[in-house]
């Protein structure tokens, strides 16, 4: 607890610069990351030949540089998260679709919001949690640093939301059946066989996906709601809420799955340079039959 103190302490200072020094600092760590280091630059290159192999050499290096000139713009933000006033998170996210949501709230239900590693998916946390007065569940796979995780969790949930470990899912979410609440899944995420075993063809290739975000919608017929987080410009953001699946009950299969990947990759395949390349998001392979 000590360890995760101190640590939550220095972020704590850092977070206080303002932006535009923050902003500096992401000017050096884009000069280090990318020409100096190459932090994982293998990865990188190998997702999108895979992701984009109708793409030229070079349209995948232009995606390339600018996804590593937006990813220390990522994290100088995160560590921005533990000091920002909900005033300027306001004022950097701006909001559209509401009225999915409040049509929902207003109908009795709660509703499974699922979003993706894409754009600042870290200050969403914050700008949702300012949204509503319903309980805001965030659904998140604990990190093995626990002291990382522990400071990142105290971050996310500065303005109520509530962090909800995945395994502790369909408890937390039994807990609120019956009052209007929008549970968030991350659901671009990399399971591991012994939590799927779906495959879909996600930008162009077999990937293993979690389905915990449809198993909890076809169990409470609860609305699927995508929250679109897009970049405007360095700071910036919006958020566009648009409903997928309006009663996941009447959905055979894996098809809610199937939808809202879909509309991830589409969103991906617009501007493909806010979406976390670095990601080892191919690594699980469909096991051969015997």
């Amino acid at each position: 607890m000590r360890k995760s103190s101190v640590a939550n302490f220095f972020v704590y200072l850092v977070s206080l610069l303002p932006f535009w020094v923050l902003y500096r600092i992401s000017d050096v760590l884009y000069v280090l990351l990318y020409h100096v280091v190459g932090y994982r630059k293998a990865i990188v290159y190998e997702n999108l030949t895979n992701a984009f192999p109708e793409k030229s050499a070079e349209e995948r290096r232009k995606i390339a540089r600018k996804f590593y000139r937006f990813l220390p713009d990522l994290i100088v933000e995160a560590v921005k998260m533990r000091s920002i006033s909900a005033a300027e998170v306001k004022r950097r996210i701006a909001i559209y679709g509401m009225e999915e949501l409040e049509r929902h709230f207003n109908a009795g239900k709660g509703v499974v919001g699922v979003t993706a590693h894409y754009a600042n998916w870290e200050l969403g946390i914050h700008r949702l949690s300012l949204l509503t007065d319903h309980p805001v569940l965030i659904i998140y796979k604990p990190l093995h640093n626990k002291t990382v995780d522990t400071i990142y969790n105290s971050v996310r949930g500065r303005f109520g939301a509530i962090m909800v470990p995945m395994k502790q899912t369909l408890r937390k979410i039994v807990a609120y059946r019956h009052q209007p609440h929008i549970s968030m899944f991350v659901a671009d995420q990399t399971p591991m066989y012994r939590d799927s075993d779906y495959f879909i063809r996600f930008l162009n290739q077999d990937t293993l996906v979690y389905t915990g975000a449809e198993k909890i919608a076809k169990m409470t017929n609860f609305p699927v709601v995508f929250c679109h987080i897009d970049r405007l410009r360095r700071g910036y953001y919006c958020c566009t809420f648009k409903t997928l699946v309006e009663n996941p009950a009447e959905v055979p299969g894996h098809g809610i799955t199937d939808i809202h990947n879909q509309f991830t990759e589409d969103i991906i395949r617009q501007k493909p340079e806010w979406w976390l390349w670095s990601h080892r998001r191919w690594k699980r392979k469909p096991k051969a039959r015997t």
